[in-house]
């Protein structure tokens, strides 16, 4: 069965951490053991699971992305928007996350995070839970 929600996003760039939704998700579905796999149909948004304990890593991939696709670095596309695909394709459009005794089996700093890359915008996610 597959659920979706919506991320409003407050900047042009940001790692939005969307662990608690998911979580919730999970306690809505029962579901107990099985996996849970989330897409981002947007073509400028990526999923990524990383460190969510010390911010400064979300500063720092934000960053480290920006430096390594400029927004303006003479790209063709028309609607001025390159970077944001560009990022959004390094990150990915889905991730899978292990349920296990109705848990997201994620490591100790672990989150989920939705990379925003051309906001501010309202963004659907997909969320799909096989058990």
């Amino acid at each position: 069965m597959m659920h979706s929600f919506q991320v409003e996003t407050d900047a042009r760039e940001a790692m939005i951490d969307i662990t608690g939704r998911l979580e919730e998700l999970l306690r809505e579905a029962g579901a107990q053991s099985g996996l849970m796999t989330v897409y981002t149909p947007h073509t400028t948004t990526g999923l990524t699971i990383n460190e969510g304990a010390d911010p400064d890593v979300r500063r720092d991939i934000l960053a480290h992305l920006r430096a390594m696709v400029p927004r303006h670095a003479g790209f063709r596309h028309a609607e001025g928007n390159s970077d944001a695909h560009i990022k959004a394709s390094l990150l990915g459009s889905s991730v899978q996350i292990i349920v296990e005794r109705g848990r997201l089996v994620l490591g100790t700093w672990q989150r989920v995070f939705l990379g925003e890359f051309d906001g501010p915008r309202r963004r659907t996610l997909h969320v799909t839970i096989l058990s």
